[in-house]
């Protein structure tokens, strides 16, 4: 019952989307900064950036919600990938030894302990050498 007045409610609005989810978890945060600092203006902000997600959730201007969704992932998506690229160095750096082509800038990855290697950048085919 709950379940399809809610389904109801929502036909024609726009919904969650990577924006609303980013701007819950920012709202979090100042939330938790707010407890940590005690100032005042933090909070209001939070409140505002929430209000702002619901806002966008229930939005029934769908065109203009998905512009400013496309917006924000044009800007997020490399900053997304870099990040995860660095976690990934960071958990695997026991086995994995990274390296930058010096031709093209890929990075490669070579496994630890194996001495020096000719590594070859399988972009560019560029061959060189480097202690693993």
């Amino acid at each position: 019952m709950i379940r399809n007045f809610l389904r109801n409610f929502m036909i024609g609005r726009y919904g969650p989307d990577h924006l609303n989810i980013a701007m819950i978890i920012f709202s979090f945060v100042l939330s938790i900064v707010h407890g940590i600092t005690r100032f005042t203006p933090i909070l209001y902000i939070s409140y505002i950036v929430l209000a702002l997600a619901v806002f966008r959730v229930l939005s029934r201007n769908i065109p203009r919600r998905r512009a400013e969704n496309d917006k924000f992932i044009r800007y997020w998506w490399p900053v997304r990938t870099r990040l995860k690229r660095v976690f990934t160095e960071i958990k695997d750096r026991r086995i994995y030894k990274y390296f930058k082509c010096p031709s093209c800038g890929n990075t490669l990855r070579v496994p630890k302990g194996k001495g020096k290697l000719q590594v070859t950048c399988p972009k560019c085919g560029e061959r060189f050498f480097k202690k693993s």
